[in-house]
């Protein structure tokens, strides 16, 4: 989630009870005001009625137009049983607009004679379920309009002030480690931002002085391996071509030879690894993934044809390209195919398909391999002679670095690996 949202989301939370604690408050208050008011119309009016009755003066008017009024005799029990004074809500009827939801009290009074009356007065008041209704309706229309005037000037305020954070953002997401990077152009008087550009380019530097020395410390490392290796192969093989030697010597040297070729592959291959790991592979280039497939399994074809495979390939009628480094797709390949044709039994078969964005590499196997290390180094599964176990370890790291997607499955006595390009993700 973005910051903006979240921080959207947050102020969405807190205005809400905040806004529902000021409709309560609201409508509490409101009641209670309109209640002052009107207890105080009736007492007053009540006043008027008790001293004319004692006084034995008119009446006032009792035409339904403000406040009625109605007087009950009563006896000494309901006095004593019924409170002198009382206010409360009921509806009553007025001639002029019927029922309506009113403010009643009731006062007990005696005449001079000793006989006791109850008076009653009443008024029309506010409706309390209609005045909630509206309280929530424009409650509700306060908190969107709130609602939405905070977003919009939150938005704007941090738009303005986060920006140079965004263009920090902008210039690490350009950034291409062993390449040439323009330098961070973030003016900014924020000093907390000001830390941050100062950090960000600190922790570039350190880390393009790290790839470099590790570069330097591949390259030098592979070459003084790589220098005594041929050396040693080449005195080897003098040996066997320019001295004589028994039958038990020269298998002895044949056997040095063969690990001598052995350690070679291994040096290149996790070189390449590492290279894969530190993202040494930053050029890119347009790629044909059925062009380069058709190579792979002609050169595989041959190499492999005593073994009687039967090689179904498949290209799709719209060619697949893709933005990725020429040698990455050309160990990607290759990596897989190999494994096939290497670990498919004689007379087997070999299914190769190129989808839309998908390339699929199918042989025949007599039991799944375990899913989870595959891809790991060093596992092996078959056990064969010589064989390293990083071949689908070197697939494994291009996936991660190419952000590919790489399946392994088994059905129908076949094993099944699949390479899709995500469209967000095919552009290496």
């Amino acid at each position: 989630m973005r910051l903006i949202y979240r921080i959207a989301f947050r102020l969405a939370l807190f205005l809400l009870p905040l806004m529902a604690a000021w409709a309560a408050l609201f409508y509490f208050k409101t009641v209670d005001d309109v209640n002052d008011e009107t207890d105080d119309a009736l007492d007053l009016f009540t006043e008027l009625v008790i001293e004319r009755v004692l006084s034995g003066r008119e009446l006032p008017p009792n035409d339904g137009t403000n406040i009625m009024y109605d007087i009950i005799p009563v006896g000494e029990q309901f006095v004593q049983d019924y409170p002198s004074i009382r206010y409360y809500y009921s509806e009553q009827y007025f001639p002029l607009i019927g029922y309506e939801p009113s403010r009643i009290l009731t006062t007990v009074f005696m005449t001079d004679d000793g006989k006791y009356y109850l008076l009653k007065t009443y008024t029309p008041t506010i409706d309390k379920q209609e005045l909630m209704h509206t309280t929530l309706v424009w409650i509700v229309m306060l908190y969107v309009l709130l609602l939405i005037t905070v977003m919009i000037v939150t938005m704007l305020v941090f738009y303005r002030n986060i920006r140079p954070l965004y263009r920090l953002l902008g210039w690490l997401d350009r950034l291409k480690i062993g390449g040439g990077n323009p330098p961070l152009d973030n003016p900014t008087d924020i000093t907390e931002f000001r830390k941050l550009n100062a950090a960000a380019e600190k922790a570039l530097n350190r880390y393009q002085e790290a790839f470099e020395a590790q570069k330097e410390f591949i390259g030098n490392a592979s070459h003084e391996l790589q220098t005594p290796l041929a050396v040693i192969g080449n005195r080897v093989e003098w040996l066997i071509d320019n001295t004589e030697l028994s039958q038990k010597q020269t298998e002895e040297l044949l056997g040095i030879q063969r690990t001598l070729g052995s350690v070679v592959k291994l040096n290149r291959t996790l070189l390449m690894l590492t290279k894969i790991d530190n993202g040494q592979f930053p050029e890119k280039t347009r790629i044909s993934i059925p062009k380069v497939v058709l190579e792979s399994v002609e050169i595989f074809s041959e190499i492999y044809e005593d073994k009687g495979l039967d090689v179904d390939f498949r290209a799709p009628a719209v060619n697949l390209e893709v933005e990725m480094n020429e040698s990455l797709a050309s160990a990607l390949v290759n990596n897989l195919l190999k494994n096939a044709f290497i670990y498919t039994p004689a007379q087997g078969r070999i299914c190769v398909r190129i989808y839309e964005r998908t390339l699929e590499i199918s042989n025949t196997g007599r039991k799944p391999l375990d899913a989870e290390h595959i891809f790991e180094r060093f596992y092996k599964s078959g056990g064969r002679e010589g064989a390293l176990g990083l071949g689908l370890a070197i697939v494994g790291a291009i996936q991660r670095y190419c952000g590919l997607e790489v399946r392994y499955a088994f059905g129908e006595g076949m094993h099944r690996f699949s390479v899709h390009w995500p469209k967000k993700v095919s552009e290496f």
